[in-house]
């Protein structure tokens, strides 16, 4: 798959059905093939949108879809529930929405202390026996919580190994390095990478305010991006700003080339909301960085130990 993921989050709210078929086509053009959604995703709207696409603005078989089950947020409230039965419904409901009779990927959303593991790795093999998915994996997990997965999966007659795990990962949220990259490596999962922009932040957009046109201001993203203008996101964000200039690039290209070429990363997902957006992170594909500002970029966006 591409090393760059299209993310679908804001389909179906922020971005229309036109806007949409606008960054899957520049996507593709680019040579993207992964495309991330979720059941969760606009309450099922960014998977309705995405399959109003497929194999009508592009081929489905030249892309890889990946959708996640265990989240739903219907009742404004987000409610996590990976029992079989509800994860197996959830998916059955985006492959109706996706208009297709399989996925690709299919992860697990979330990690629940309330369902034995046993349950939820079960319905992942059902999943993929049945002819609905053709790989698995799992999104948000820490570290040990990645590994008993694995652990479980391997070496145990009719278990179905997973394939990789989706986690946040950028310049301003390197909690990832503590446990989940090292796990990953270990046990030879791919790792996707969610929000490698700090969601927004990192594009330098917010350096002066909040525009009105920003996830910030959105009513659905507002909580999601304020975790990140704080001063130490801040400090970070002047460092790649200033890294973007020195090389005559923009700051999202030189976030996201730090972030796809961190050991172990098989795939950043970049989300936008307009294609103009989408395609300014494209560029990134092909940008380089120097050790010297990697150097820098490492020291000032060291996590605390």
């Amino acid at each position: 798959m591409s090393r760059l993921g299209l993310g679908t989050m804001t389909w179906g709210r922020d971005t229309d059905e036109h806007e949409a078929r606008e960054q899957l086509e520049a996507f593709m053009e680019a040579g993207g093939t992964l495309i991330d959604t979720a059941a969760s995703y606009g309450d099922g709207r960014s998977e309705l949108v995405l399959g109003g696409l497929l194999d009508t603005a592009v081929p489905r078989s030249e892309l890889v879809v990946a959708t996640k089950s265990g989240i739903s947020r219907s009742t404004g409230e987000l409610v996590v529930d990976v029992s079989r039965g509800a994860l197996l419904d959830q998916l059955d409901g985006s492959l109706r929405r996706l208009r297709t009779d399989h996925v690709d990927l299919w992860q697990v959303e979330a990690w629940s202390p309330d369902v034995p593991l046993s349950e939820v790795l079960s319905a992942v093999d059902i999943a993929i026996t049945s002819g609905r998915a053709r790989y698995a994996g799992v999104c948000n997990f820490g570290g040990w919580q990645t590994g008993w997965v694995a652990a479980h999966q391997t070496g145990i007659p009719g278990r179905v190994p997973i394939s990789c795990t989706q986690v946040e990962y950028s310049l301003v949220q390197r909690g990832i390095e503590y446990e989940v990259l090292v796990a990953a490596r270990s046990l030879g999962l791919g790792v996707l990478v969610w929000s490698p922009l700090g969601r927004g932040v990192l594009t330098g957009k917010y350096r002066t305010g909040l525009p009105a046109d920003s996830r910030a201001a959105s009513p659905h993203f507002a909580e999601f991006v304020e975790a990140y203008l704080d001063g130490r996101s801040r400090k970070i964000v002047e460092a790649t700003c200033t890294a973007a200039d020195g090389l005559g690039v923009q700051p999202l290209e030189v976030a996201l080339a730090w972030v796809r070429d961190r050991p172990g990363v098989s795939a950043a997902i970049l989300g936008a909301r307009t294609a103009a957006q989408l395609r300014g992170g494209l560029r990134s594909d092909e940008l380089t960085l120097p050790p010297e500002i990697v150097d820098v970029l490492d020291e000032i966006s060291a996590p605390p130990r």
